[in-house]
């Protein structure tokens, strides 16, 4: 393992060349580079050190200073957030970087296991799943290769494995590709989409016109490997809403809440 200081931003830089992936039997294709930010320097290390056993690039900064200083020369795929950081928070780092319109990493937030309010306001802005502390390095390693799945697009020109899922789901004018993961206004402009408001999106596109549970949408939503806890699904519906405005500019018109019961996507649906 190589270690160095870059001098200029102030960042600890751990490089660490990709070895066999080992116990949990991913190829290399998928290791993804992670960016740990925690001014825990022990913690830090301990991650750092367990994510590159297992074949992964790890970069280390302990403010949001250090997280632009790196992000300004070296893009990475996952950035592990703490919210506790020494001047600006880890909670306004994260709606910086989920506003960002390119390059724009997955984010993990790292919270206390007793802080809800946390998490549930790192999903409000941006966040793409949490791990609490004391964390579960398992836990955490599967968590960070399942972001970079959903996150990473494929190839340009890449043909589509056999047996995979190409469909273009087309409602109230809008329309999202399950393969690329774009989703598109009826005057065709982009609308981005973090990962986990995009396997819920696509929860309701696939049972539209039905009512559907808490349960049953962390049911849907856990088998694509996204949010995992019951609050985080109001939170993400809340956030899904502000983003399928309808022409005249209402909010949340697609989306239903049912009261006592979940929440109903109203629009037909069609898939090509």
């Amino acid at each position: 393992m190589r270690r160095r200081v870059l001098s200029v931003t102030g960042v600890d830089e751990s490089v660490h060349p990709r070895p066999e992936d080992g116990a949990l039997g991913l190829g290399a294709a998928l290791s993804p580079s992670v960016l740990i930010v925690d001014d825990d320097r022990t913690l830090q290390g301990l991650i750092s050190d367990f994510l590159q056993r297992h074949g992964i690039t790890v970069y280390c900064a302990a403010s949001g200073a250090g997280v632009d200083a790196l992000l300004a020369v070296r893009p990475v795929d996952v950035v592990l957030l703490d919210v506790m950081l020494p001047g600006e928070d880890g909670l306004s780092i994260c709606r910086r970087l989920a506003a960002r319109t390119e390059a724009r990493p997955a984010i993990l937030i790292l919270s206390e296991a007793a802080d809800e309010t946390d998490r549930i306001v790192g999903l409000e802005l941006g966040a793409d799943d949490y791990v609490s502390k004391p964390a579960n390095l398992r836990e955490l390693l599967a968590r960070i290769r399942a972001l970079r799945r959903r996150f990473t697009p494929p190839a340009t020109g890449a043909s589509l494995p056999a047996g995979s899922d190409d469909g273009l789901y087309e409602f109230s004018g809008w329309t999202l590709s399950v393969w690329t993961h774009e989703l598109k206004t009826p005057d065709g402009d982009p609308v981005a989409l973090t990962s986990s408001e995009f396997s819920l999106l696509r929860a309701f596109l696939e049972h539209p016109r039905r009512v559907l549970t808490r349960d049953q949408l962390l049911n849907l939503v856990r088998g694509r490997e996204s949010f995992s806890f019951d609050r985080a699904v109001d939170v993400q519906v809340s956030r899904l809403r502000r983003k399928l405005l309808s022409a005249d500019g209402r909010e949340g018109d697609l989306v239903r809440t049912v009261r006592n019961e979940g929440y109903m996507f109203v629009s037909p649906v069609k898939k090509s």
